[in-house]
């Protein structure tokens, strides 16, 4: 599955090329980045860090002369845990900073994904603690999840979901709905996610065929309703088959964008933001620009940012005029949806 990463980034950033008219660049195979420093690779292992506070610039540096992206940093008291997108030539080099700074670096396949985990509700008798030891498994491999609790998703006779919460879970890669214990509950609630348009996980205590339930791509079983951390060796079991569950379903998007992918990566468009943005560095949420398989979202107030954000230069463009831009659910926040290359209407 990796090497198929490895692919699919290739051929994204080759039609990417291609659309441009960029031949002699393409015919080279490389990318020369106008907005940002040095070359990218085509082919990019993404990446995850962990280490001390301690000399992190130099692996930042590092990172930016390669020319690679940051995706998401976080900073635990004196620890920094860094995901990142390497051109994939590059890997031993950033294996040998970790090690110099007594850190450590893991693969992270779902670096630059935002996955949304749906429960019913969040509220302690309705035990999300499942929900909350699924969201804390999936960043260990370098996805942004964000919770959700549904006003009145609770109780299958009264359970149901607003147009507003569809479309906010609608703004992430993924959905994964983090159901109970008992079957008949599990398929009887199938109207909380078959009017979704993105791919839905859902998972449960007992073993159903997913064919029973009408709207969902895959079911995880094992991940029920449980008052307790799951710490226990059925509950990893389960854990890791969801991870390779949520890790296939974005092998399978990638392969599809390979036909029609976004008119500029959205690594491209996350590093625009940043260094235009100047409102950017004063954000003090958690990657204030996260990054999505073909979007991203910023963290700035849509009526007072969205301008700011629109006039981005990538690659002497706009981004309006290669992104939808809009208002996000999430607290008023700026979602961009990158346009595809079959957006695109050529004059005669």
């Amino acid at each position: 599955m990796k090497n198929n990463l490895f692919i699919i980034i290739f051929l994204i950033v080759k039609n990417h090329l291609r659309i441009h008219n960029n031949l002699k660049e393409y015919k080279k195979l490389k990318v020369y980045k106008k907005d940002f420093k040095g070359v990218i690779g085509l082919m990019y292992e993404t990446l995850t860090y962990s280490g001390g506070i301690h000399k992190s610039e130099e692996m930042k540096e590092l990172i930016d002369d390669l020319g690679g992206f940051i995706l998401q940093e976080n900073i635990i008291q004196m620890d920094l845990v860094l995901n990142m997108a390497i051109p994939i030539e590059d890997v031993d080099r950033i294996k040998e900073k970790a090690k110099e700074l007594l850190g450590e670096v893991s693969v992270a396949p779902m670096a630059g994904t935002e996955i949304a985990i749906v429960s019913p509700t969040l509220a302690r008798h309705h035990l999300p603690h499942a929900a909350c030891d699924i969201s804390e498994y999936l960043r260990r491999f370098g996805a942004k999840d964000n919770m959700i609790g549904l006003a009145r998703g609770a109780g299958k006779g009264i359970a149901g979901i607003t147009q507003n919460e569809i479309a906010l879970i609608e703004e992430h890669d993924i959905a994964i709905f983090a159901l109970g214990s008992f079957k008949q509950c599990i398929v009887d609630k199938f109207f909380l996610y078959n009017n979704i348009d993105i791919p839905v996980i859902v998972t449960g205590a007992p073993d159903i065929d997913v064919c029973d339930l009408n709207g969902a791509d895959r079911y995880v079983s094992g991940l029920g309703r449980i008052p307790r951390r799951l710490k226990r060796g059925e509950n990893i079991r389960a854990l890791k088959g969801l991870v390779k569950t949520v890790e296939e379903i974005l092998d399978d998007k990638r392969k599809e964008m390979i036909s029609d992918p976004p008119l500029v990566p959205s690594i491209f468009a996350k590093n625009a933001i940043e260094n235009q943005v100047e409102a950017i560095k004063y954000v003090n949420s958690p990657t204030p620009v996260t990054s999505q398989l073909s979007g991203v979202r910023v963290k700035l107030n849509y009526d007072k940012y969205h301008e700011d954000v629109e006039n981005v230069l990538i690659e002497d463009k706009l981004l309006k005029d290669i992104a939808d831009v809009r208002k996000s659910h999430m607290y008023d926040y700026i979602w961009v949806n990158l346009l595809s290359e079959s957006s695109i209407v050529h004059d005669p």
